[in-house]
């Protein structure tokens, strides 16, 4: 008690030097929660970007693995090349389904797509004229063998396109997402559309090489937003005779047709980065083709991370320099303080005072204005910090908002199912961006305590001053030298 009250009596009498203490203490207490608030701010806009993208493993053909020590030059070796090719052993949708029983695969999703021909409806084409160079793209000489490509989505999260906004859709029927997975029913191009009359709700029958016939009903018509073609002479974008229809119809196709060719790309999404040669390994022990690879999507995960964590790096860069730079003025503030109150000390220990008391009061000192300094300067740090992060975080904010309606547009904008809370959109590059709107999650008790541990930090630093001082100061040289 004796200590606190000597203490208490010494601020009140040395106000101007005290002062100037604590707003300093102030300032760095500022600067302190403004930086803590960003860096948490930095680390909240990371972690959303991260869990923005899920951890997506695909199948791809390896050719580097494929053209290993082999010469396919000459007629001969163009042979040898074609036959290699030949042999590599494709995997099927039970292969799929097996390969998605691992303990490293949370989930999983894929394409679906066969080749079929029109019934009562025509492949949009121009064919090429006896005025016009065919160039090889000619209907003779095109290497597809079927009128149309019919690819089947696994579910929402396999329709990339419409993710991506290469497709848009530009009608729907109402009931579109509803019945979209489950039976014969297409998205169909609106060129296509044009083409052959088709309108929402239209039937159009398509038949295999077999002549056996399939009947689908139109429940969307959509538009392919990039204007390059793959064939130069061609009016039409490249999915003017692609039709978009659900897996379990294709696999309905295929199941009694073993002549339909099918390719299937299915995405696995993995619970880490670090079991990707392990699920390799399993993959093929399962029975994966050896000229078949794994890749992931962590390098698209991390770029968008990259410029937040330079933030991340600036804040800590400027707390420690804040720190550093605070500590030292403390500290020679302090040691000017010991010297001004030599003869004090000297007092102080001639009547008996011990040094171990006296250092405890120089301390109480120093943390009582420390205290009063750090609440003042968490409250002003915790006021502009809002602000401050709240700006760092606008730009992400209108373009996850401007991302979210994008492809609430391709898809119809009637809403996509399931998907009616954002936060459920994820792992496709979204992340789930909100402004704060109280200063508690900006300043939250973390940041109170680490402000606490860094105020009392830079005390203890500052005292070291005062403690080797008593310790070497003599009462009687003290008082020799004032008289």
């Amino acid at each position: 008690m004796f200590i606190l009250k000597n203490a208490w009596i010494s601020i009140k009498r040395n106000k101007g030097r005290n002062i100037l203490i604590g707003i300093i203490i102030l300032i760095i207490a500022c600067a302190c929660t403004i930086t803590l608030a960003i860096k948490n701010t930095a680390v909240d806009l990371i972690n959303s970007y991260e869990s923005a993208y899920d951890k997506e493993v695909t199948i791809s053909f390896d050719r580097a693995n494929m053209m290993k020590d082999f010469d396919s030059s000459g007629a001969e070796g163009r042979e040898n090349a074609r036959e290699r090719f030949d042999n590599i052993e494709s995997f099927s949708i039970s292969d799929v389904n097996s390969f998605a029983e691992s303990e490293y695969i949370e989930s999983y999703y894929y394409t679906y797509s066969i080749g079929l021909n029109g019934s009562n409806i025509e492949k949009a084409e121009i064919e090429s004229n006896n005025n016009m160079p065919n160039f090889g793209h000619g209907k003779e000489n095109n290497m597809t063998t079927t009128d149309f490509t019919v690819t089947g989505y696994s579910s929402l999260d396999a329709m990339s396109e419409f993710i991506n906004g290469t497709y848009t859709m530009n009608e729907i029927t109402d009931n579109a997402w509803d019945i979209a997975f489950d039976g014969n029913y297409v998205f169909i191009n609106e060129e296509l559309a044009s083409y052959n009359d088709l309108s929402l709700n239209d039937k159009i029958k398509l038949e295999d090489a077999a002549g056996k016939t399939y009947e689908f009903e139109i429940i969307g018509i959509f538009k392919e937003n990039e204007d390059g073609t793959d064939e130069p002479m061609s009016m039409f974008s490249n999915s003017a005779n692609t039709l978009v229809t659900n897996a379990s119809a294709i696999s309905n196709i295929t199941e009694n047709n073993s002549n339909l060719k099918a390719t299937i790309e299915p995405t696995f999404i993995i619970n880490s980065y670090d079991n990707v040669e392990k699920l390799q390994a399993e993959f093929y022990e399962k029975g994966l083709d050896e000229n078949f690879i794994l890749q992931t999507n962590e390098e698209l995960a991390l770029s968008g991370v990259a410029s937040i964590q330079n933030i991340n790096s600036f804040a800590t860069t400027f707390l420690t320099l804040t720190l550093v730079i605070g500590g030292i003025v403390l500290l020679v503030i302090n040691m000017i303080n010991i010297r001004e109150r030599k003869y004090e000390i000297g007092v102080l220990r001639t009547i008996g005072i011990s040094k171990f008391k006296l250092t405890m009061q120089f301390v109480f000192e120093l943390v009582i204005v420390a205290f009063v300094a750090l609440i003042l300067g968490a409250g002003i740090g915790a006021v502009s910090s809002k602000g401050i992060s709240n700006s760092l975080l606008e730009s992400e904010i209108n373009n996850s908002n401007e991302r979210y309606e994008e492809i609430d547009k391709n898809f119809g904008g009637a809403g996509m199912p399931n998907r009616g809370n954002k936060g459920e959109m994820r792992g496709k590059g979204m992340p789930v961006v909100q402004a704060y709107d109280s200063i508690d999650a900006v300043v939250d008790i973390k940041v109170l305590l680490e402000l606490l541990g860094i105020g009392l930090s830079l005390v203890l630093i500052s005292s070291i001053a005062s403690m080797v001082s008593i310790e070497r100061f003599s009462p009687l040289t003290i008082l020799k030298e004032r008289s």
